[in-house]
Formats: C-alpha cells, structure tokens, sequence
C-alpha cells in the first residue's frame, strides 16, 4: 500500500508542496501507511508535458500516480480552479487509471469564495478517471498556513476512515 501526493504547483518549493506533503503525512499516519511518500511535483516536468516527444520522467511520474493506493491530489487555485498543468498531467492517464484508488483532491486558495472548487471541479475530474473520492476534498486557505497542521489533522481525522474503507474496496476489484 503507498501513498502518493502530485502537486500540481508551477513553481518550484512551492506552499502547495508544503500542503501537499502535510496532507499526505496525516492521511498515511491515520491509515496505517508508514512513510516517506513519494511526492510528484509538476513542476519540473511542465516543458515536457507538452512537447512532441515521451519524456522518461513524465513517463514515471504517470507510473508512480498510477500505482498508488492512495493519492493525495493539491493544486493551488488559478481562475477558480485547479492548475492547467495538473489538467496536461492527468489528461496523460488512459481512462480509469485511478480504479479502485482512493484520490483526495486539495486546494490551496486566497479567498474562501473558492471553496467550492474542490467539489465541483477537483472531483470531478479525479471521479472521471475512476478515482474514489471520499469526502469532503480540503480547502485551504492562505491564511490557514500558519495553522496548517491542526487543520489538515481535522480534515484527516474525517476522510481517513473513509480513504481506509476505500482501498479495502479496491483490493476487493
């Protein structure tokens, strides 16, 4: 069983990481997955994403999504949304990819009138390539960073039971 975080952030060391990597922390401790995990971070790979040709590391980074059992997803929010270079990476993922893997989508946001973006778009996508997704996805907001501990630990207690009873379903299929 590993747990996995793709960080859909352009920038390098970014706040997205440092959510991403807490998340994936809090998630694998309360399923009982020891870590490290391994993060996927975009972004090094944006210049290949898009070019002609395969790329090796584009190519691992598929594998390494593709084969979690759990996958922590975090993007900051642009235009109200996820990040286009999260869309050019899981857009590489044949259909049904993440069956049978639990997926959390996270946002990281300036306003809490983005909120909901989580839900309405992160989801979405992640339930289209066949990701189960439990809910609810986690919003945070810049302003919560200096907290972030104590407010991924409160997401977490909430989602881990149901990421648990998800990979258990997916080890079933």
């Amino acid at each position: 069983m590993s747990v996995v975080t793709l960080v859909g952030n352009p920038r390098a060391g970014s706040r997205t990481r440092t959510v991403a990597v807490e998340a994936a922390r809090a998630i694998g401790e309360r399923i009982g997955v020891p870590g490290p995990y391994d993060v996927v971070d975009l972004s090094g790979l944006g210049p290949h994403l898009l070019a002609p040709g395969p790329s090796a590391a584009v190519e691992a980074a598929l594998e390494l999504v593709a084969e979690a059992s759990v996958l922590v997803v975090v993007s900051p929010t642009y235009k109200g949304t996820y990040t286009g270079l999260l869309k050019a990476f899981l857009d590489r993922l044949p259909p049904d990819a993440l069956a049978g893997k639990a997926a959390l989508p996270v946002l990281v946001m300036g306003d809490a009138r983005h909120s909901l973006a989580v839900e309405v778009h992160l989801r979405p996508l992640l339930v289209e390539l066949g990701a189960l997704v439990p809910t609810p996805g986690l919003a945070v907001l810049e302003s919560q960073l200096p907290r972030l501990a104590e407010v991924v630990a409160t997401w977490a207690d909430r989602v881990a039971p149901q990421a648990a009873v998800t990979i258990e379903e997916g080890a079933l299929r």
